[in-house]
């Protein structure tokens, strides 16, 4: 497995869920983690977090949506650390109003601002320096709702998820020769903050059930952790008891 130690990773979303459970398991296997995401407070806590527990973190508050503060901030890493080796593309929402009988155009503006739109920034941002380098990871947090379809979700978050897989697979496609990979990592129902959002949030006993920040976190490890030579292009993975199966969900 590749040793991590001399990495420099970029999270979005890194103040919570997915994003925070990838950065803490990227630190304690030995990478230099740069938070970004939206409210600086999460973030700082998870860069607390991280040094007690003898990692290394720092924080750079980003939104997504922003392109030329996107550009600003891989900037910004590239100055202090030289280079960004793996990209976790988790910054990601949802909106209560989602279903086509009710979902607005900010609502739908929003979501693929930074559920899709966002993630094209952050791979345009560090592309360039992981060519010159002739090595990179771009690891892109997907859904189960970007490989199936799903009333759950919505048609913005789907459309984005399912746009994520398509970008996803270019990025394997056009920068294989430049010794770039990408993987989409598409988890049904995790129990993260974005479950508030719900039109009917899950209960706890509902969430319990579900994935956890956690498994996500050993996955997103997981593929960063292969060879250079060995490119995941995708993992679909869900909880045991797959509400999209029962009729109950099935996005994250």
């Amino acid at each position: 497995m590749r040793d991590l130690t001399a990495s420099v990773v970029w999270v979005t979303g890194g103040g919570t869920g997915i994003g925070r459970a990838g950065a803490v398991a990227l630190a304690a296997a030995g990478a230099e983690v740069v938070l970004s995401g939206r409210r600086a407070e999460p973030l700082e806590e998870v860069a607390n977090a991280i040094a007690e527990a003898g990692g290394r973190a720092s924080v750079l508050p980003l939104d997504v949506a922003d392109a030329g503060a996107v550009s600003a901030v891989a900037e910004a890493i590239l100055a202090q650390h030289g280079r960004i080796d793996i990209l976790v593309n988790s910054a990601g929402l949802n909106v209560p109003k989602r279903r086509y009988d009710e979902v607005e155009l900010d609502g739908w503006r929003k979501v693929i601002d930074v559920d899709l739109n966002g993630a094209f920034y952050c791979v345009a941002a560090v592309l360039p320096g992981m060519r010159e380098r002739g090595d990179g990871l771009i690891i892109n947090i997907s859904s189960w709702a970007g490989r199936y379809n799903s009333t759950v979700s919505g048609p913005a978050y789907g459309a984005a998820k399912h746009a994520m897989l398509a970008m996803n697979a270019s990025l394997n496609m056009e920068e294989c020769v430049n010794g770039i990979r990408a993987c989409a990592i598409c988890p049904a129902e995790v129990a993260t903050p974005i479950m508030d959002n719900r039109p009917i949030p899950p209960s706890a006993d509902d969430r319990a059930r579900m994935l956890q920040p956690e498994d996500l976190g050993e996955t997103i490890l997981y593929v960063a952790r292969m060879p250079a030579h060995a490119c995941v292009n995708e993992i679909l993975i869900s909880p045991t008891w797959n509400r999209a199966y029962l009729g109950g969900g099935g996005d994250r």
